[in-house]
């Protein structure tokens, strides 16, 4: 599926998901999440690798995030900021309110649940 033909702002919000830092994989056990304003953000590819900084924008339509004190200059002297793509980040510090928190909780319920294994597969015959 091409990303520009995606119609749907909640499946867009899927597919701008970022990967957690290890600390944060450790303590929810969960691997990546939607990104969103005011998330801290660190850039782990690309020509801006290794800058930190908050999320400022989430631009949805262009796939693209927005970090503050990323940016660059235009000819006529005006700092625009520049747009990262949210794989190409990692969360370092999760700004949490209720939805997300249950979103954690979700996704850490679904990892502790397991694989299916022999003995549960011959209890179903």
């Amino acid at each position: 599926m091409k990303f520009s033909k995606v119609p749907f702002i909640n499946r867009r919000k899927e597919l701008m998901a970022s990967p957690l830092s290890k600390e944060l994989r450790q303590k929810y056990n969960v691997r990546s999440l939607p990104i969103r304003k005011g998330d801290e953000v660190m850039v782990i590819r690309g020509s801006n690798h290794d800058y930190e900084g908050v999320v400022t924008r989430v631009h949805r339509k262009k796939f693209v995030i927005n970090v503050e004190r990323i940016t660059r200059k235009k000819t006529n002297g005006e700092s625009v900021p520049i747009g990262i793509h949210p794989s190409n980040v990692v969360i370092t510090k999760l700004k949490l309110n209720r939805d997300r928190r249950e979103l954690l909780a979700r996704k850490n319920r679904s990892t502790k649940k397991g694989k299916y294994t022999n003995a549960d597969a011959a209890d179903l015959d």
